[in-house]
């Protein structure tokens, strides 16, 4: 017997601060486990072992991005907008289920089969094995990513969490279990396989769970073709996006030298973190811009901005006036070139969690083809930059191509979004200019306790300075009034409370 549908899924969704929470959590989740893995790999594999293995998860990386093509997107638009019509609901997943298992199964076995070949290309026998359990993880992988998507398009950001709870665990004792037998870079690539696929099954357990059988079976739904053709805008939007972050480090390794690569690349990899605030916002409030149903919430949206706004602005002052203690605690003392391009790279820091948010939004709104020439222009507009500044100034005109570009990208999303949500920029600009004054009197404070070779006295003394400052001004300001912190810590207080039993 099939089992029937919610009745009212809509009345599910959790509040945007628990699904905000429970985002974040998401995102510590996901790189708690992969800096485990990764540091215990990296020793017990070797340089060699572990050169392999990142080949072969760079190649099925690749593939996972082409085999999507953009249907775990597409589908999470769609499931936002009819999250009232639970039988459209059920549809929609259907038919991206079985759209994805057509673009994954050839892909997968092509992979497979083309192992042997593909390691002949590198020269490296060892190759083999691991891309054929990438082969097997891509699969998983990409499959993982669609039915978390569901939770979050749901409202049910914990749901999400809890698969990916599941996958990264998984996949973390399978790979140092393979790894410990001796199974080396094959060990690890299973061991990722084994994550992904387990993740999935969880995935599909609990979206079984969540709206029942209905959605199993391979009979169209009626849904494919509007779901392909939104997929495609986004297909080539990841695409251009993907450039955009790979084209400093290959112009730079054409351009100057494979080690000035790593000297732009490692405070790269430093920013990914700043931008988890506008990813866990961006898992509570963009599937409420969906203007299916009850229409956008603009009113989370402007909420979203303005925190957003707020938190990466207490970011920026470290950033510009603690640059280099910052470079040599995370890196080391053999990255000072790095310090510069930290300093450079400012802006892009400033702005990553306000990007991360805001396109992820544009998405829900359903407005993905307009970002397709927007995110084409500036792939060019950073290749551009680039070519000129990099044979005068070095990877510093790396960092200014990135901010100069991703400046624009970011500008002409909230533009898609004031032309079709009618938001008001006035207010986000208002809160901009109080952010930036604020974050200059916490640079301010935080200079005067050192810039260079700091303490752990001095680190401690110069944050809870610098976040003072920063309060002060922004309360002084009317940015701030006791009542929007009171009201935030009680509101969260509320919401992660146990729900009384039904």
């Amino acid at each position: 017997m099939t089992a029937e549908a919610p009745s009212e899924p809509a009345a599910r969704r959790d509040s945007i601060v628990r699904n905000t929470v429970f985002g974040l959590a998401t995102q510590i989740t996901t790189a708690a486990f992969t800096a485990g893995l990764t540091l215990y790999l990296v020793r017990a594999l070797g340089p060699g072992d572990y050169g392999v293995f990142a080949l072969a998860v760079g190649i099925g990386t690749l593939l996972v991005l082409v085999a999507d093509f953009g249907i775990s997107g597409s589908a999470g638009r769609y499931i936002a907008d009819h999250s009232d019509e639970p039988r459209t609901v059920i549809d929609v997943l259907a038919d991206a289920s079985k759209m994805k298992l057509l673009t994954l199964t050839p892909m997968a076995v092509l992979l497979f089969a083309l192992a042997s070949p593909i390691a002949d290309l590198y020269n490296t026998p060892a190759l083999v094995w691991p891309l054929r359990a990438l082969a097997i993880s891509i699969f998983g992988q990409s499959m993982f990513f669609l039915y978390r998507n569901v939770f979050v398009a749901s409202g049910l950001v914990s749901g999400a969490w809890r698969v990916t709870l599941v996958e990264s665990a998984t996949e973390t004792g399978a790979s140092v279990l393979l790894v410990a037998l001796g199974a080396g870079a094959t060990g690890a690539a299973s061991g990722r396989a084994i994550g992904y696929v387990i993740g999935a099954l969880a995935g599909v357990v609990m979206t079984i769970m969540l709206m029942g059988r209905g959605w199993l079976g391979f009979a169209e739904r009626g849904h494919s073709r509007r779901l392909a053709r939104y997929a495609g805008a986004l297909f080539v939007v990841t695409i251009a996006f993907t450039l955009f972050e790979q084209v400093d480090v290959l112009l730079i390794g054409a351009i100057i030298s494979t080690t000035a690569v790593g000297v732009f690349e490692a405070p790269m990899r430093l920013t990914i973190f700043l931008a988890y605030g506008g990813q866990a916002l961006a898992l509570g409030v963009a599937p409420r811009l969906s203007r299916g149903g009850g229409g956008p919430d603009l009113a989370a949206f402007n909420a979203a901005n303005r925190y957003l706004i707020l938190l990466q602005g207490a970011l920026l002052a470290p950033v510009l006036v603690w640059t280099e203690p910052i470079v040599h605690l995370a890196l080391g003392s053999s990255y000072q070139g790095s310090v510069s391009v930290l300093r450079a790279l400012a802006p892009f820091v400033f702005l990553s969690g306000i990007g991360t948010f805001i396109t992820i939004a544009v998405n829900y709104v359903g407005e993905a083809r307009r970002r397709v020439v927007l995110s084409i222009v500036t792939v060019a507009i950073n290749a551009a930059i680039d070519l000129v500044l990099l044979p005068r100034i070095g990877v510093v005109g790396g960092a200014i191509g990135t901010d100069v570009a991703y400046s624009l990208y970011i500008g002409g999303h909230f533009w898609i979004c004031q032309q079709v949500l009618g938001i008001r920029l006035t207010p986000i600009l208002v809160t901009f200019v109080r952010c930036m004054l604020a974050a200059a009197a916490m640079a301010g404070a935080m200079a005067l306790v050192g810039t260079s070779d700091l303490s752990w006295s001095q680190w401690l003394t110069g944050s809870i300075a610098g976040l003072i400052a920063y309060v002060l001004v922004l309360t002084v300001t009317g940015e701030l009034s006791r009542s929007d912190v009171s009201g935030l810590v009680e509101d969260i207080r509320a919401r992660l409370a146990p729900r009384p039993a039904a």
